[in-house]
């Protein structure tokens, strides 16, 4: 008896290509419309104006336009590409110098026999990321040690691809300080900024509890023969690869202060991991010649994952090109007007998850979406607080299923993993966290969260 066939998902390339023509297909079917923006003083970022709603002429993408955003994509995602390209030569540098490999073999030597705990530790490592700084993209460049550091241990994977952006992920949908997300909507909203953090950060420890236990049970159930070490990789660390690790650890420490409190962009992320890079390569022996190979290797890998994001910004050109992103937004909040209370308040959650497939930026969909809430909910005496945490759960969690998330698609490709194995395993998890933000709102409204 043969066993059924599994139902494959296209690679992600092919995917995201599906869903630019289903944007395309959208644009002719439903109706164009816009709000109006104006400037907000609290964050510099432009919002729109509720109740402002109005139909506009049809703007309607054809075949050949829908094409155009391609390139078009990866022009508005040029940023977020060369931070990918640029961190990851620095990083291909990095693992070149022998520090890398060297202390992974190390850990992996005093972890033995409790080597599952290597999940916590590096989850907890990409969670932080995702609470401070929302780290997504920058993660694409780091898959190539992970996938080093799993295959050390037998872990699969996909294990690699959970322990890192579905960590960040989930990091950042619970945190209380996320800079791009709960400080936005807090400024739109008009709350103090960091209000509710005790609350915030209980439920961040038991989602993370979560999404990292449930990892360590797959990662145990589906072990494989781990890989031999390499040569050489057995040596302790010399006084070189400390140097080497210790410029890594103040890159970051910069990277995190440039975001938090300099109001860095991307492109100066990337200046900061070229300059991290250049330096290692020098310091480790390798020469200019040496580390621009490197460099150029970094590159080569990062090409598809470059490519994968532009494609899925395309995705969002084609809807703002058929001015139906407003539309969309509209015609999903309307509908929660007429509902009780809490039935409400779960209908922006739903509606926040629903928004972020069109708008995979959590910074835009915040500017996007709280305008609109925050009027709601006063009139239906739910706290902007709660309406927050509903934006919140919503998008923050949405990023660990979307294909229109171009860090997410990144990652897995990167890693070698199918997006339906991703699916399958992120799927069930993605819901409980549902129902635990489902939860957090009851909370919050029932002990007046403000």
């Amino acid at each position: 008896m043969t066993e059924p066939r599994r139902l494959r998902v296209p690679d992600p390339l092919v995917l995201l290509s599906a869903c630019i023509l289903l944007a395309t297909v959208a644009t002719w079917v439903l109706p164009a419309g816009e709000f109006e923006r104006r400037e907000d003083a609290t964050t510099g970022r432009t919002v729109v104006v509720a109740g402002s709603y109005r139909a506009v002429e049809a703007s309607p993408v054809g075949p050949f336009e829908a094409v155009v955003a391609l390139p078009l994509g990866m022009i508005e995602a040029a940023d977020v590409i060369f931070l990918v390209f640029l961190i990851g030569g620095a990083f291909v540098v990095v693992d070149a110098s022998g520090a890398l490999g060297r202390a992974m073999a190390g850990l992996v030597h005093k972890l033995r026999g409790r080597d599952l705990l290597v999940i916590p530790i590096v989850s907890a490592f990409f969670a932080l990321g995702g609470v401070t700084e929302n780290m997504a993209e920058e993660i694409v460049a780091l898959v190539p040690v992970l996938l080093i550091l799993c295959a050390r241990v037998g872990f699969t994977p996909l294990v690699a691809v959970s322990m890192s952006v579905g960590a960040a992920f989930v990091g950042g949908a619970f945190s209380p300080v996320n800079p791009f997300q709960v400080l936005i909507a807090q400024g739109v909203a008009g709350l103090q900024p960091v209000s509710g953090w005790a609350f915030r950060t209980l439920f961040l420890l038991i989602a993370l509890a979560l999404w990292i236990g449930m990892t360590m049970r797959y990662a145990a159930r589906t072990r494989i023969a781990p890989t031999a070490v390499d040569a050489g990789e057995g040596e302790a660390l010399t006084a070189r690869d400390r140097l080497v690790l210790a410029m890594v650890g103040v890159t970051f420490a910069v990277v995190v202060w440039g975001l938090l409190r300099a109001g860095w962009d991307f492109n100066r992320l990337s200046a900061a991991f070229f300059i991290m890079g250049v330096a290692v390569g020098l310091v480790s022996g390798m020469g200019f010649g040496g580390t621009a190979s490197a460099f150029v290797r970094g590159f080569r890998e990062m090409a598809y994952a470059g490519i994968l994001i532009g494609f899925a910004r395309a995705i969002y050109v084609v809807l703002d090109q058929g001015r139906i992103i407003d539309t969309i937004v509209h015609g999903t909040f309307l509908p929660l007007e007429g509902l009780p209370t809490l039935v409400s308040a779960f209908g922006m959650l739903v509606a926040q998850a629903a928004i972020h497939v069109p708008v995979p930026s959590v910074s835009g969909q915040a500017v996007l979406t709280m305008p609109l809430l925050v009027p709601l909910s006063d009139l239906l005496d739910i706290s902007r607080q709660v309406t927050v945490l509903a934006y919140q759960y919503g998008a923050g969690l949405c990023s660990l299923l979307t294909p229109t998330d171009g860090a997410l698609m990144a990652v897995i490709a990167a890693a070698g993993v199918h997006y339906d194995e991703w699916l399958r395993f992120a799927v069930p998890l993605y819901l409980m966290l549902m129902a635990l933000g489902a939860i957090a709102i009851a909370v919050a409204m029932g002990i007046g969260l403000t």
